[in-house]
C-alpha cells in the first residue's frame, strides 16, 4: 500500500461517523498506524482524556503501559514503530462502574483494512478483554489472569490486561506478572523494533 493510500485510509477513519448517534461526545476517532509499525497494540477504546486531546493512550493507563513496554513517548507515537488500534476508536460514554464498551461497529469497518497494510510479522499486543474476546475466541473460557499467564500460547498475540488503575491490585495477587511477564514483554518490544 502506497504512504498515498495510507493517508486516505487514515482520512476516511477521522472522518467516520457511523455510530455517531450513540457517541455522547460525538465522533473523534484516535487511531495511530503506519505500513512499517512493527508493534501492533489493540486496546479497548478512548477515555475522556484522549477524547479531548486526540492523541491515544494520552492518560494514566498510557503511562503505565509505556513503562511496562519500556518505550518512552517518542518512540511509543512514532506509528513506525507503534500502530495503535482500539477496538472501538472514539469514547463510547459511561456506564456502571466505568467507561461503556468500545462501540461494536469499529472493528468490522476498520481493523481488517489497517491489518492489511501492516507488517505480517510484528509483534501484537491484546490489551483488555475487549480485544482479547475478539482475537481470541479460543480463549474466551480463560479468566484474564490464565490468558496473560499464558500468554506465549497465543503468539503471535500476546494478551495483556488493561493498564487502568484497577490493575495495581491484580498485580499485587499476581506476583509473577512483574517478575516474569514484563521482562519477557520488555524483551519481544526491543527485538521488534531492533529487529
Amino acid at each position: 500500500m502506497s504512504d498515498r493510500q495510507v493517508a486516505e485510509l487514515q482520512a476516511e477513519i477521522a472522518a467516520c461517523t457511523i455510530c455517531a448517534e450513540h457517541l455522547p461526545l460525538g465522533p473523534r476517532p484516535v487511531v495511530q498506524f503506519s505500513p512499517r509499525s512493527r508493534i501492533l497494540i489493540i486496546g479497548q477504546a478512548p477515555g475522556t482524556k484522549v477524547h479531548a486531546s486526540g492523541t491515544p493512550w494520552d492518560d494514566d493507563s498510557g503511562d503505565r503501559l509505556r513503562g511496562w513496554l519500556g518505550l518512552e513517548k517518542p518512540e511509543f507515537y512514532d506509528p513506525d514503530c507503534v500502530a495503535l488500534m482500539p477496538m472501538g476508536f472514539c469514547y463510547p460514554g459511561k456506564a456502571k462502574g466505568g467507561d461503556a464498551p468500545p462501540r461494536k461497529e469499529c472493528a468490522p469497518a476498520w481493523h481488517e483494512h489497517i491489518l492489511d497494510l501492516l507488517p505480517e510479522n510484528r509483534l501484537t499486543l491484546l490489551v483488555g478483554a475487549y480485544a482479547q474476546a475478539a482475537y481470541l475466541p479460543e480463549a474466551r473460557r480463560l479468566s484474564l489472569t490464565e490468558r496473560v499467564r499464558r500468554g506465549p500460547e497465543f503468539a503471535p498475540f500476546l494478551p495483556l490486561p488493561h493498564p487502568a488503575w484497577r490493575v495495581r491490585v491484580w498485580m499485587t495477587k499476581q506476583r509473577w506478572f512483574e517478575a516474569e511477564t514484563l521482562p519477557r514483554l520488555r524483551s519481544l518490544v526491543t527485538t521488534s523494533l531492533t529487529g
